[in-house]
C-alpha cells in the first residue's frame, strides 16, 4: 500500500458530506449482550443477502461480534437519537437500565428499531484502522416510520421526496 497525502481529518470531513443511517450492532457472547452504534453499513449482495458492517480496531463490540460469529443490525427511526447516543459512548454498559428484548432473534435488539437484520458473521477483514464484518443475513424484519440520518457529523432528518415527515406525539 503507498502512502496517501491525504490528512485523516480531511477524509473525515470529506466522507461526512455522505449522508448515511444510524444502527446500532448488536450481539451476546459469553451470557454478555453488547453494542454499538455505527454509520459504516452497506448492503452487498442480494443473492445470497450480505451486508457489511467496519467497526474501529479494537472496539469491544467487533471482538464480541466475531466471537459470537453472528450480530443483528438494528436500522434506527428519526426517534432513536437518544439510542444512537447511548451506544455511541465508549466503555459504557450501554444495556444498563434497558430490558433485554429478543422478539425472535438470536441476540438482543433495540426495541422500536425500524429493521432488525438477524446476520451470521461470514468474513472478517483487517483494512486500515478498521475491522470490516461481513454477514450473512438470515432474517429481517421491518415496520414502517421515518429513518435517523447523519450528516456532516450531525444527526439528520431522511424524509423521502413527495411526502410530509411523520409527527411523533408522545
Amino acid at each position: 500500500m503507498t502512502a496517501s497525502s491525504v490528512d485523516s481529518m480531511a477524509m473525515r470531513q470529506t466522507m461526512g458530506r455522505f449522508a448515511t443511517g444510524v444502527a446500532v450492532i448488536t450481539t451476546e457472547h459469553d451470557g454478555v449482550p453488547h453494542g454499538m452504534t455505527v454509520n459504516s453499513l452497506t448492503s452487498v449482495s442480494l443473492d445470497p443477502p450480505l451486508l457489511l458492517v467496519c467497526f474501529n480496531h479494537g472496539a469491544r463490540s467487533a471482538e464480541a461480534v466475531t466471537a459470537a460469529g453472528r450480530f443483528v443490525v438494528n436500522i434506527l427511526s428519526s426517534r432513536q437519537q437518544p439510542i444512537a447516543l447511548r451506544f455511541a459512548q465508549r466503555g459504557e454498559d450501554h444495556f444498563a437500565g434497558l430490558g433485554l428484548e429478543y422478539d425472535g432473534h438470536r441476540a438482543p435488539v433495540v426495541p422500536g428499531a425500524l429493521t432488525h437484520v438477524d446476520c451470521d458473521v461470514e468474513r472478517v477483514v483487517e483494512a486500515g484502522d478498521h475491522t470490516v464484518v461481513f454477514g450473512a443475513v438470515v432474517d429481517v424484519c421491518s415496520r414502517e416510520g421515518e429513518a435517523l440520518g447523519f450528516h456532516g457529523g450531525r444527526f439528520a432528518e431522511v424524509t423521502p421526496h413527495g411526502h410530509e415527515p411523520e409527527h411523533w406525539f408522545f
